[in-house]
């Protein structure tokens, strides 16, 4: 007989990924064993076996939910942009806005998908880089719609990655209780987009 899911199995799941993700980011992937992450869990070893299989199956789960999560975000805020009828500049802005929320809370998460996806084997990895890849390709699209005399074909991916530069390294300066915060921040990137630094030149 299958042994039956503990009613709290999810929930068990989603605080070992939260603390391994922490773990991962303070002493890196590679610097930390099983042990490390029962430890910094308040379990046991064995207890911890009883949810993942091995340090690259919490690894996976953590990257597979978290790129989920993007995609999400962004398929939510192509909806809500439309109900509310934003112009596709309007609707870049949001974009921003909305991933830079999201990595307010997902500090050690992004840290993790910026630096491990390499020690995840062959099968595993590719998903998660497919996904990143539809992360790209939709804030290409969008950046496109937005400002099309500008992101051409030929340098569409240059000003796409542009963006991503701004915005996916903030964790490496941009702390949550300082002077700036990350919706200050959004709106800093959002205005510098718009406007340039010396006025409106993206047009």
């Amino acid at each position: 007989m299958a042994r039956t899911r503990a009613p709290d199995h999810d929930t068990q799941r989603e605080q070992i990924l939260e603390l391994a993700a922490a773990k991962f980011a303070q002493t890196s992937y590679p610097s930390t064993s099983m042990a490390d992450l029962a430890a910094a869990s308040g379990t046991s070893k064995a207890r911890l076996y009883h949810y993942y299989a091995s340090k690259e199956a919490i690894l996976f789960d953590l990257l597979d939910r978290y790129t989920k999560r993007l995609m999400l975000i962004i398929a939510e805020v192509e909806g809500a942009s439309q109900r509310r009828g934003l112009t596709e500049r309007e609707a870049f802005a949001e974009l921003i806005r909305a991933f830079l929320a999201e990595y307010e809370t997902s500090h050690s998460r992004h840290v993790a998908l910026l630096n491990d996806v390499k020690y995840l084997e062959d099968t595993q990895r590719e998903i998660v880089l497919e996904r990143q890849r539809g992360i790209v390709a939709a804030f290409a699209r969008q950046l496109a719609r937005a400002y099309p005399k500008r992101a051409t074909k030929e340098n569409q991916t240059a000003l796409t990655m542009m963006v991503f530069g701004m915005i996916n390294w903030t964790f490496t300066w941009l702390k949550p209780d300082g002077k700036l915060g990350y919706p200050e921040f959004a709106e800093q990137v959002v205005d510098v987009i718009e406007h340039g630094m010396n006025g409106d030149t993206m047009k």
